[in-house]
């Protein structure tokens, strides 16, 4: 289903109903389609197309709980959008500053341009019964319905915390704030927030982030002071922390497994500058070019392979690396603040697939390592099992693995860090460093 561009067709809601579409019924992520849907529209219409679509996807149970009330049976084929643009009316209505009107008028209008114009009634009545009815003033029937995250889920994460649990449902639900990495081999922290003040640019600081600046709101990234200068990176605090982590040491030889878009690689030459050599490996050809995008844009030089982690024996030309980070392929479920449409791209099935490739990538990654060296496992999830129980498996299973204890209350039975979503804004993250004994 592609989004056209003529200026018939240029109706912001028909074209994030388009989106939604997209995303829900054909498996697109939203980083594919939504910056084609945003291609012919201005600044602010780009990211009010943005904000509506996020919008559903946040809130989509509740969304479609209404629905269900509303509409006698579900749509098919070319009309299924139309369910998209309906619950995309439900988000204004319920969840936004737009007049009943302007979002009634405008949603019924929006049939025209997805040639569904037999619908126009349809949408009509159901966005002015749900007004009249106040449907937006029920409570959602149960607390899965309520946290905006498919059931598969809720269940396995009420399951790993039992603890804080509707906190961390909460969290997840906040919008993520814009991190950026200062490009500290090219400009100073301190030099650069002084440009942003100078742009009247609202930010914060962290004190755990020496590199780090933390935006008041979201901007237009390429036009911020230094973007083609490569004064600084976007880059969430959770991942800033992997080179500190790491702690390359000069002279060393570095190995980034999964390393696409490339901003870890980035962040470890900024670190320790006098390494002896970065490899940069990724698997995919496209997601390869990222990185020497990012590597251009901010001045740094690596080895970029294009190679599969699990299959070192086919790519590697090194026989031994001092550190290896190794930022495994996961289910991104600690980003789902950030991309919303993670939740409903991910299916339960694909979580024991994911835990047997982080379990190969380790098994085959690990003799590559120095007698001495440092393993960082690292994934944005926050399921249990691709993280600690994944870890725990791992030096069950490996003689000559050891812990470091670079994080407290480390452990053989609970091993690693977890960041969960929110905590000092940042995103959930998972980090075990571990060392290949003598």
């Amino acid at each position: 289903m592609k989004i056209k561009s003529k200026a018939n067709y240029l109706n912001l809601r028909a074209d994030a109903a388009k989106v939604l579409h997209q995303i829900l019924e054909e498996g697109q992520s939203a980083r594919e389609c939504l910056p084609i849907a945003q291609l012919p529209h201005k600044e602010q219409d780009k990211a009010w197309l943005q904000e509506m679509v996020y919008g559903v996807l946040r809130n989509l149970p509740i969304l479609q709980f209404w629905l269900r009330q509303l509409l006698d049976k579900p749509l098919k084929n070319r009309f299924k959008v139309v369910e998209h643009l309906i619950m995309l009316g439900f988000y204004q209505l319920a969840f936004s500053r737009v007049s009943q009107h302007a979002a009634v008028s405008e949603t019924v209008a929006a049939c025209q341009p997805l040639n569904t114009l037999a619908m126009k009634g349809l949408v009509n009545a159901i966005l002015r019964t749900f007004i009249r009815e106040e449907i937006s003033k029920q409570e959602a029937p149960n607390e899965q319905i309520a946290s905006g995250l498919p059931k598969w889920l809720f269940k396995k994460l009420e399951a790993g915390y039992q603890n804080g649990f509707s906190e961390l449902l909460t969290n997840m639900q906040v919008k993520a704030p814009i991190w950026l990495r200062v490009n500290t081999r090219k400009i100073s922290q301190a030099h650069y927030a002084k440009a942003l003040e100078k742009a009247d640019i609202g930010f914060s600081h962290s004190p755990e982030h020496p590199e780090a600046l933390i935006l008041s709101k979201g901007h237009d990234i390429t036009n911020l002071p230094g973007f083609d200068s490569g004064w600084f990176a976007v880059q969430d605090g959770a991942a800033q922390l992997a080179a500190h982590y790491l702690k390359p040491k000069q002279g060393e030889t570095i190995l980034d497994c999964c390393a696409a878009p490339g901003g870890k690689t980035c962040h470890i030459i900024e670190f320790q500058p006098d390494i002896a050599k970065i490899i940069a490996l990724e698997i995919d050809n496209r997601r390869a070019a990222k990185i020497e995008e990012n590597l251009v844009r901010l001045g740094h030089n690596a080895s970029i392979v294009v190679g599969d982690a699990s299959t070192p024996e086919k790519w590697s030309e090194e026989e031994f690396y001092d550190r290896v980070l190794l930022d495994a392929p996961c289910s991104a479920t600690g980003i789902i603040r950030r991309h919303p449409d993670i939740k409903w791209l991910r299916k339960a099935k694909d979580i024991d697939v994911l835990v047997e490739l982080q379990k190969k990538i380790l098994d085959a990654i690990w003799p590559l390592i120095k007698p001495g060296g440092t393993l960082l496992y690292a994934t944005c999830s926050i399921l249990p099992e691709e993280n600690h129980l994944q870890i725990h498996n791992f030096l069950s299973r490996t003689t000559d693995a050891l812990l470091d204890d670079t994080f407290d209350n480390d452990s053989l039975d609970k091993p690693g860090k977890q960041i969960l979503p929110g905590y000092h804004q940042m995103d959930g993250f998972y980090y075990a460093r571990l060392l290949k004994s003598h």
